[in-house]
């Protein structure tokens, strides 16, 4: 089988659609993947065939948008990524069709995907990394004493508040954007993008497990979920200054604030001086170098880049902005976590977190040095909060991805060889 996977967004949000592809391709099915080209060496490593559209220089200049993590005007930055690269992905992946011998694989926002699909009538998977997008009613359950007619008021609500946000924000940028490229392309306009229509797919995966997002009557009844992906690139093992460095003391704290982003210069001398004031060792994660403090404190060391699946379990403490790839790892590694969102799904990550009883959150306007301060000591000291992340690390399997793609080949495959229709 011919397996065409797309995906968008930052390093986390690509790694997991690169561990399906490995899996694909080492149960013998022949896979392309579609994504920015500042991704090209990640899939060369995997030994992933590669379509990528955009230079390097593009994908770093993203980046630098002050709007890129903004709750609110970071959708006009994605709508105008779907303008950029939509057509060059749909013509991409619509040459690379084999009639009756293949399937397509994609991200949320790889929306171009979805339109091939249509357009040419082969079978589609909708992968989601995190639950938010699935638009779940909350889980009232354990409120204690809230009456059936007020759960369903609530979720009657929640419906009420999505369709005003999908009406006044996101038709008018990413659904517009969508649209104008499935018109170039002989496609009717969708309404609500994030609504019904990626719910449409012929198989629908959740890459993140029960205990952290208990199915809602309101999720699609064809979901399947798997557990978190966890793949951290083929080769993980630390680097020699990494190893080097905690060889050097006591367990450090580890800090990013995700690859999505290089204006986090404020969260960066924070982080520094929290670590100087608390006498903690502390190290500082992020590919661009600008972010950081020209002179860091003894103790605190940056570094570019570093697999988490090899480092966290050598932390005493992570600090991180909440995507769903970072914090599945520090899940995975039993770490107590303190998690800053700033945008996207983080919020909801962070609050899911938290009710895990494994985080604490703190909001960026609130992430000042004392109350960071405050927040390391109770990470490092707290034995309950630490007992809990040791227990919930041992809710990990190694077969999610291996999970994923079979489910994926048993409900796509019949299609593609049969016809999408039968």
């Amino acid at each position: 089988m011919r397996v065409l996977i797309a995906a968008g967004g930052s390093h986390g949000d690509i790694l997991p659609f690169i561990a399906l592809g490995r899996e694909f391709q080492r149960n013998g099915h022949e896979v392309r993947l579609y994504t920015h080209g500042y991704f090209a060496a990640l899939a060369e490593e995997a030994g992933l065939p590669f379509r990528g559209g955009g230079a390097p220089e593009q994908y770093l200049a993203i980046l630098q948008h002050p709007d890129l993590n903004h709750p609110l005007r970071s959708i006009k930055v994605i709508a105008d990524l779907v303008d950029r690269s939509g057509r060059s992905t749909f013509d991409a992946m619509a040459a690379d069709i084999v009639p009756g011998e293949t399937i397509i694989v994609n991200s949320v926002l790889a929306f171009a995907a979805r339109s091939v699909s249509e357009a040419h009538g082969i079978p589609v998977a909708t992968v989601y990394l995190q639950p938010v997008v699935l638009r779940d009613s909350p889980d009232f359950s354990q409120g204690g004493g809230t009456t059936a007619a007020w759960q369903g008021a609530l979720r009657l609500l929640r419906k009420c508040s999505w369709y005003v946000i999908d009406k006044l924000v996101v038709d008018p940028t990413i659904g517009a954007a969508l649209n104008r490229q499935r018109i170039l392309v002989g496609l009717p306009p969708v309404n609500r993008p994030f609504n019904r229509w990626l719910y449409d797919s012929d198989a629908l995966v959740g890459l993140f497990p029960e205990w952290f997002a208990q199915p809602h009557p309101d999720w699609p009844s064809h979901l399947r979920l798997t557990g978190f992906p966890l793949y951290d690139g083929k080769s993980a093992s630390l680097p020699a200054a990494v190893e080097a460095f905690l060889a050097e003391g006591e367990p450090p704290i580890a800090f990013t604030a995700g690859t999505a982003t290089a204006v986090s210069h404020d969260f960066f001398s924070v982080s520094a001086e929290a670590c100087r004031r608390s006498g903690k060792r502390g190290i500082l994660l992020t590919h661009v170098a600008e972010q950081i403090p020209d002179k860091l404190p003894s103790g605190v060391a940056h570094f570019a880049y570093v697999p988490f699946s090899s480092l966290l379990p050598r932390v005493s403490a992570f600090v991180h902005h909440g995507g769903i790839g970072t914090l599945s790892q520090a899940l995975r590694a039993g770490v107590p976590q303190l998690i800053r969102p700033m945008a996207h799904d983080q919020f909801d990550n962070a609050d899911r977190a938290v009710r895990l009883g494994v985080a604490m959150k703190l909001l960026p306007g609130d992430y000042r040095v004392s109350k960071v301060v405050n927040a390391l000591e109770r990470l490092t000291s707290e034995t309950v909060m630490r007992e809990r992340c040791t227990r919930l690390a041992g809710n990990f399997s190694d077969d999610s991805v291996a999970t994923a793609c079979d489910h994926i080949l048993n409900v796509l495959g019949p299609m593609a060889t049969n016809g999408k229709t039968a």
